[in-house]
């Protein structure tokens, strides 16, 4: 049908005497000319649906090329006011986009009554509701109301029966919007250990009612990420001999004011393509362009960063470098038995970022500044990394949880120091693991590397890492050798002499946030039962597949048993992806590639983009069930993180982040305008947030927001749960704040 159909006829029926028909007569012409006049005038009037409906309709706003269907029986909320409806049908739906191409011809407005069942009590006057249905979606076209209106009867009364099924479920009855108290795993070592203050706050907000907005005025500009960035704690450190200045210390007040944007900026180029080349006014240094351009890292290119996909290690390319690993050990099996990847010192990660095409995701990282801008590079091409450095803590990953630890060509001094640095990777890779160590000590005879690999060669014999291949590539001239992990505690227990020690039973190898690396090495799991006794299942398989560690006689994070939990939480997140945000929101998913999920849980949001050309990071905050080990088991990748803190990645490093019921938990342990500044500051310009929390939350958030100038795509509530979806503007302030 056209453009102007509206997603469902509720109207009342007609009077009998609406059904008027012209009739030919054969005695007069006059009859006959006045009788089509009134069937005319009488079927002209069955367009116009009669004044006799409830003030909480949505308004049709006119649909024009480029705009997607909106979602259809939701309310927009766009001043506070509580709006209540129906959402996220099966039938597609997304909202009215922000500008619309006045070359197209509008299609007349509709005012469809709604049914009265689908109005709750708690409406607000019909005044503000007015004002709440200007950014009300359009309704969806090309379908016959009558099957419209007979599929949603369907669905109503199928939800009547199983309100669980909802995929934006009433708040009073939805599991899965309401986390129980129980704590899994380690949990508590994760908040013992952070040095932070978790002393709930009132629920009332402390964030004013008006906004002021200042540009940075730091040292490092554009590229500002708070807790690398702190000049003075730097400045106080004692030593930095192990890099201690390049870990995080954050300011003891979080950041308010905004990044500036760097001159010239424009929205990046899309992936694939961006692999390959990025805006240089982007990310605009040259200093590794002048160490690294003969080793083919990065070049200029006018208007472009190139990266001809090269590295110190495969100066003629990933893709040969990486398939010449498999080779030498045919076990790794690049996206069957190894999946989730963990890359050293990653350059400018054009390692993780041919891994793609291999179907491996690679977390890579590498410390600010050592050259310049290399994580930001990454990024920046759609590449997953963040930065960080093995210094003095424990890395903001779980135990046993890589498949396969790479380094090329990194410089990290594994053997000195008891070899701590090394035990920090034997605790995050998984029993079975093998670790990748491209570098020179392996292929040269100078007396330092051979003075290196034979101090690497014993201490991981030490460590019963078994080298099961040391070979030469003889295209680019450089040798790597591959260590595996035991599966088992048999080889620790041989040890004529228990060095390195083993680690303490009370230290929990999960335990990373603010937690110092030690040395020592964790006992393995032996019991069938327990994480990292047996290999996950090939992917794609362990994607859907709950782990066989989880217990049915332990509770999850919702309060079912935990298998039913995972499959709950995985079937809730496939409904809510499919049938809003893919179709419902107006998203291009074709211009969306860095994606953050910041109170991932099971990470369900993740595995519903599978299909997509995007990767996540889930996110898993320090305060909530630590569900990370579940992340990485079925192929996926996160880390830990405290968001009363920066997350450590440069600015306009995503494309999209989402929030589910993170907000309202992060206002009980600090406040929230520091978060969203951190939101802001993260993501691209013009790049969306998708926030679902209670309707008290989303409209702090909106009107924060709406201060930064960021257009409010859909505001929606029903009962007291909310969803806010809006897009980043470009606007900077013009004011900067004083120097500190």
């Amino acid at each position: 049908m056209a453009f102007g159909h509206t997603r469902l006829d509720v109207r009342r029926p007609q009077q009998s005497s609406s059904s008027s028909y012209c009739s030919y007569s054969t005695t007069t012409v006059v009859v006959f000319v006045a009788l089509c006049l009134v069937a005319v005038w009488m079927a002209s009037s069955m367009l116009v649906t009669p004044a006799e409906f409830s003030p909480f309709q949505p308004k049709v706003r006119p649909l024009v090329r480029h705009d997607p269907p909106p979602i259809a029986g939701g309310l927009t909320n766009v001043d506070g006011g509580d709006a209540t409806g129906e959402m996220e049908r099966d039938v597609p739906v997304d909202p009215v986009p922000a500008k619309e191409n006045t070359d197209e011809p509008p299609v007349r407005e509709e005012e469809p009554p709604v049914k009265q069942d689908t109005v709750t009590e708690s409406s607000v006057d019909g005044a503000n509701q007015q004002q709440d249905l200007r950014e009300q979606a359009k309704q969806p076209d090309e379908q016959n109301a009558s099957e419209l209106k007979e599929k949603f009867d369907e669905e109503e009364q199928a939800q009547k029966k199983d309100k669980s099924a909802e995929v934006f479920p009433d708040g009073s009855q939805a599991e899965l919007l309401n986390e129980t108290t129980t704590e899994r795993g380690p949990w508590p070592t994760h908040a013992a250990e952070s040095n932070k203050d978790t002393k709930e706050q009132t629920a009332a907000s402390s964030s004013p009612l008006s906004y002021s907005w200042k540009l940075c005025n730091v040292v490092a500009g554009a590229d500002y990420i708070p807790c690398l960035d702190n000049v003075q704690a730097i400045k106080k450190l004692r030593s930095t001999k192990h890099y201690e200045h390049r870990e995080r210390h954050c300011p003891e007040k979080p950041s308010t004011c905004l990044v500036p944007l760097p001159e010239g900026y424009r929205n990046p180029i899309r992936w694939p393509k961006s692999r390959d080349q990025i805006w240089y006014n982007n990310v605009p240094h040259t200093k590794l362009v002048e160490y690294k351009g003969h080793q083919n890292w990065v070049k200029v290119s006018g208007d472009y960063l190139s990266f001809p996909g090269g590295g110190t290690q495969f100066k003629h390319g990933a893709l040969h470098y990486i398939d010449f690993i498999q080779e030498a050990k045919k076990d790794i099996a690049w996206g069957k038995r190894t999946r989730v990847v963990l890359d050293v010192g990653c350059g400018v990660a054009s390692f993780g970022g041919y891994l793609f095409d291999r179907d491996v995701l690679t977390m890579s990282f590498a410390p600010k500044d050592e050259h310049e801008a290399q994580v930001q590079f990454a990024l920046e091409r759609g590449i997953p990394a963040i930065s960080a450095v093995m210094g003095t803590k424990r890395l903001p990953f779980p135990s046993r949880v890589f498949d396969v630890v790479h380094c090329a060509r990194c410089r990290v001094p594994w053997h000195i120091e008891g070899g701590k640095l090394l035990l920090e990777l034997d605790r995050l890779l998984r029993p079975g693991g093998y670790f990748v160590w491209s570098a020179t000590p392996v292929y040269q005879k100078l007396p330092e590397d051979v003075e290196i690999w034979q101090a690497m060669s014993a201490l991981t014999r030490s460590m019963c890492w078994k080298m099961v291949n040391k070979v030469k590539d003889r295209v680019n001239g450089v040798g790597i050798s591959i260590f595996r992990k035991p599966m088992d505690n048999s080889c620790y227990e041989a040890r004529p002499e228990a060095n390195p020690p083993l680690c303490g039973e009370y230290d929990d190898p999960d335990a990373a946030w603010n937690v110092s690396l030690k040395t020592c090495m964790h006992k393995l799991p032996v019991e069938p039962a327990i994480r990292g006794s047996q290999w996950p299942e090939e992917w794609p398989l362990r994607l859907e597949k709950p782990p066989y560690w989880l217990k049915s006689s332990e509770a999850g994070v919702y309060g079912k048993p935990a298998p039913e939990d995972f499959q709950a939480d995985y079937e809730h997140w496939k409904r809510v992806v499919s049938n809003s945000y893919l179709n419902g929101l107006g998203i291009d998913w074709s211009a969306v590639r860095n994606v953050m999920d910041m109170k991932a849980v099971y990470g369900g949001f993740a595995a519903a983009l599978r299909d997509l050309k995007v990767w996540v990071m889930n996110v898993i905050p320090i305060d909530s069930p630590d569900t990370l080990p579940i992340i990485y088991e079925r192929g996926l990748f996160g880390l830990y993180h405290d968001w009363c803190e920066a997350f450590s990645t440069y600015p306009r490093t995503y494309d999209l982040l989402h929030a589910n019921h993170l907000f309202s938990k992060v206002k009980k342990r600090c406040e929230i305008l520091p978060v969203i500044v951190e939101v802001d500051r993260m993501l691209r310009p013009e790049g969306r947030l998708i926030v679902r929390d209670n309707i008290e939350t989303i409209n702090e958030l909106e009107t924060i927001v709406k201060s930064l100038h960021w257009e409010v795509r859909m505001s929606y509530s029903q009962d007291k749960e909310g969803l806010l979806f809006v897009q980043k503007a470009m606007w900077r302030p013009n004011e900067v704040e004083a120097k500190l």
